[in-house]
């Protein structure tokens, strides 16, 4: 009775249109007052309680520390340097986009973040070059997914919060995953290229390659700084985020001086309203499995699946529909934090690597970024571009055949995620 009240409510709540967040608070809420022996005044307690975890502090420095990058014009910067790179090969400029979108992906640990810093600048580029508009909007919008692939990642922090695993080893495991995807994007626009003898760039010479490469300098130094400094032992995720935030304002400010002082407290009110619209949603998604997990519902159903006899494939497979049903409805932080309490006991009675599971739930959450009604890249894009929110989602839809099909490989090819994070030998 207990879990067919919470769910309901929960999809009753939805389907009204009830916020997500306020959506699993009131469910959490009526769910406990009705059947659980907490009083009222408690409930507020839980509310925060939920919410008291120490890897949760590195969501707001990670936002200020990209909300300074995206300002500071260190985007423009890592465009410049992907142009010089990779320009001169046919497709070039798309081919420079995805780079551009790894690259910045690797400071913002945000997809929406890097569609908009990115897209902003090179879809016109590539319109003026003589690629479509819907080229070039479809290109951004499933490159820009690498945000939460490539470290660092907010849904990885969120999905180390709620169940307890390593963000360390989460942001090295999705360095080989994000990369390859960047690879196959690239290569597939190169393959298209070719065929379609879509335009190249003039070949850069050295000496403007290495001006190119020496004004985005700063900017890459910020991926050596967290993932170094994490690795070698020097601060936690958690501080390197904190770190990143003093870097990217001190990089803006002083060495590039793209922003003033002036504008520091816009930019700070601006990570900070991403901050609380974001630790609001986690702060109810926490409460909702907070008390799916004082009802037992997460054992119940890891019984019941080991009762059917379920292999990790089977579990696998039916793991990745689920999620991405779910994608298409609701925000990724918030799919973490309700069905990660469910799935991870599953996944661990299953001998299922703890951080493969993460990888593979970051992977779907990527393409639950670009599937509607509620996928948030198509939104930042259409806003970006100015074009109708049905016409991006038909350009950004033939390019979820191959994020499907490397989240197969993903799935079912656990070194590529596992690799990297046991060859440096670091703890779960």
């Amino acid at each position: 009775m207990t879990i067919a009240f919470l769910f309901i409510s929960l999809f009753v709540f939805m389907f009204i249109g009830v916020p997500i967040a306020v959506s699993l608070g009131l469910s959490s809420a009526l769910t406990i007052l009705l059947f659980s022996q907490d009083s009222l005044q408690s409930l507020a307690i839980k509310l925060f309680a939920t919410a008291d975890h120490y890897t949760l502090l590195a969501i707001p420095f990670f936002l200020l520390s990209g909300a300074f990058m995206t300002s500071g014009g260190v985007a423009r910067r890592l465009i410049d340097f992907a142009n010089a790179s990779v320009g001169h090969l046919r497709g070039g400029l798309p081919i420079a986009s995805v780079l551009a979108c790894v690259l910045f992906a690797a400071l913002s640990g945000s997809s929406p973040a890097t569609v908009a810093a990115v897209g902003s600048i090179v879809i016109a580029g590539m319109v003026r070059s003589g690629y479509t508009r819907s080229f070039a909007t479809g290109i951004v919008c499933n490159a820009g997914t690498l945000g939460i692939l490539i470290p660092p990642s907010i849904v990885m922090v969120v999905y180390a919060a709620a169940t307890s695993t390593s963000v360390g080893k989460l942001f090295m495991a999705g360095v080989v995953p994000g990369l390859l995807l960047g690879f196959l994007l690239m290569l597939a626009i190169y393959v298209i290229a070719r065929i379609k003898k879509m335009p190249a760039q003039p070949r850069v010479s050295v000496r403007e390659w290495l001006r190119a490469a020496r004004k985005s300098l700063w900017g890459l130094l910020l991926i050596v700084v967290i993932l170094g400094g994490i690795y070698s032992g020097i601060f936690t995720p958690t501080e390197a985020a904190a770190v990143a935030a003093v870097y990217a304002a001190f990089v803006s400010l002083v060495i590039y001086r793209d922003i003033g002082i002036r504008e520091c407290p816009r930019v700070i009110l601006d990570a900070a309203r991403l901050s609380i619209v974001l630790m609001f949603i986690i702060a109810n998604a926490m409460l909702f499995a907070h008390v799916l997990t004082t009802e037992q519902i997460p054992q119940t159903i890891t019984q019941w699946v080991v009762e059917q006899g379920f292999s990790p494939i089977t579990f696998l497979l039916v793991l990745n529909v689920v999620l991405l049903i779910a994608g298409s409805f609701m925000e990724p932080s918030a799919i973490i934090l309700i069905l990660a309490p469910i799935l991870f006991p599953i996944a661990m009675q299953l001998g299922i690597d703890p951080i493969h599971l993460g990888v593979i739930m970051v992977v779907n959450m990527e393409i639950g970024m670009l599937t509607p009604p509620t996928g948030l890249n198509l939104f930042v894009a259409s806003a970006v571009t100015g074009q109708p929110l049905t016409t991006v989602i038909r350009a950004s839809a033939p390019w979820l055949i191959l994020l499907v099909s490397f989240l197969l490989l993903i799935t079912y090819v656990p070194f590529i995620s596992l690799g990297l994070p046991n060859l440096l030998g670091m703890p779960g």
